[in-house]
């Protein structure tokens, strides 16, 4: 397991912060500067090195399976005949990307929780290692975030969960981590406490959706019971084998999280992506 292959991206969830226009458009296709949020994710997955990339879909999200088509020749003889060469090189790059990685996907009829959609391509897993991403979490850094999480993986050959430390008002509003420190930006879950009050956090690091699976965890996700809303959680997978002894890590990576998981952290994500490419076009004029 010394490698990570494959990455699964659960994107079958309603999408309710996001109505009504999730309705019809889901919400990881929604732009962040002009290309999707699920964009941002597969980018870092394969310059992470992954091969294989498995979305969970719901069977009214195939759009964005037609969007991870490699775009068609025509289109790019189009966009050069017409001179379009800044548009035609995004297009390329893109392209580029897609070529480098195999995309296949399953369908989950009912959104279970995350949990559930991880566990419907068990079977294209195996026996293997593989990582997990959410399509909301855009994270922004000089090393691509998996690829962190893939080094320590190497090391410690048990799951990896990404950590970001928050700033203390924000606590409440996320699962905070209970650790133990091992070494530098590496850490042993204890415990995840939900929503804590700010003077009972067990620390200031939450969880990113960004992690690396072992195949136990499969396991530990089948013998799970829904919880009172009637879902499968991933996070309740980690708790098990963390009470079974079971070593479960997190690393705080290096970079910053740009949520993008509701409508205020979409806007001000988006914001500080537009201004970015904004300046580096007034930069070049």
């Amino acid at each position: 397991m010394d490698s990570i292959k494959k990455a699964i991206i659960p994107v079958a969830g309603l999408g309710t912060r996001f109505l009504p226009l999730s309705r019809v458009v889901p919400k990881e296709l929604w732009p962040v500067a002009g290309k999707p949020m699920l964009q941002y994710i597969v980018e870092e997955a394969v310059s992470s090195g992954i091969e294989q990339i498995l979305f969970v879909i719901s069977p009214d999200k195939k759009i964005i399976l037609d969007y991870f088509q490699e775009p068609a020749k025509a289109l790019e003889e189009i966009l050069k005949e017409r001179k379009k060469d800044e548009i035609l090189e995004k297009v390329k790059a893109f392209s580029g990307y897609l070529k480098r990685v195999s995309i296949s996907f399953v369908i989950e009829k009912e959104p279970l929780g995350d949990g559930h959609a991880v566990l419907q391509v068990k079977k294209m897993i195996g026996d293997e290692a593989c990582a997990v991403l959410f399509g909301d979490d855009i994270v922004e850094s000089k090393t691509p975030c998996l690829a962190q999480m893939v080094k320590t993986f190497k090391t410690c050959q048990r799951p990896v969960l990404s950590l970001f430390r928050l700033p203390k008002e924000k606590l409440p509003l996320y699962g905070i981590v209970d650790v133990e420190k091992i070494a530098s930006r590496l850490y042993k879950i204890k415990k995840v406490v939900e929503k804590p009050k700010m003077e009972e956090a067990p620390s200031d690091l939450t969880i990113v959706g960004k992690y690396i699976i072992t195949p136990d965890i499969f396991d530990y996700l089948r013998k799970l019971t829904p919880n009172q809303r009637g879902e499968i959680i991933l996070a309740d997978a980690f708790e098990k084998a963390i009470k079974d002894s079971k070593a479960v890590y997190g690393y705080e990576f290096e970079g910053q999280w740009r949520e993008c998981g509701n409508i205020p952290a979409y806007l001000e994500t988006n914001i500080y992506y537009s201004s970015k490419e904004l300046n580096k076009k007034v930069s070049e004029i």
